[in-house]
């Protein structure tokens, strides 16, 4: 299995995860040629821009470490491009969720 296949079927076990808990996922790899969003999902009126970190293993950390500050940069910029291009108004929020292992063991969901 390549990285690239991996790392989308980790994000549509995210986006799945998402759909149990209450959101309604309304992208998956939303992206342009400037900027890309994992999952982009709405819940409570709130839409979710929410990155997904996959790690097979632990060896040099947690998927979540790997959220850096250049990472939430580019999130944000990311979000907002999205919020201007849809005209949004309304609230809404970054997100990660790590997941470990080949299983797909989902870590947490950081708001």
């Amino acid at each position: 299995m390549t990285n690239y296949s991996t790392g989308h079927d980790a994000e549509k076990r995210a986006a799945q995860f998402l759909s149990d808990q209450g959101f309604k996922v309304l992208e998956l790899n939303w992206r342009n040629r400037w900027c890309e969003i994992d999952i982009v999902a709405k819940k409570d009126k709130v839409i979710y821009f929410t990155e997904v970190k996959f790690r097979q293993n632990g060896a040099n950390g947690s998927s979540l470490d790997y959220i850096t500050p250049k990472k939430l940069k580019q999130m944000a910029f990311a979000a907002e491009f999205w919020v201007s291009t849809n005209k949004y108004d309304g609230d809404y929020c970054l997100a990660a969720l790590g997941i470990d292992n080949e299983r797909f063991t989902l870590i947490d969901l950081i708001e």
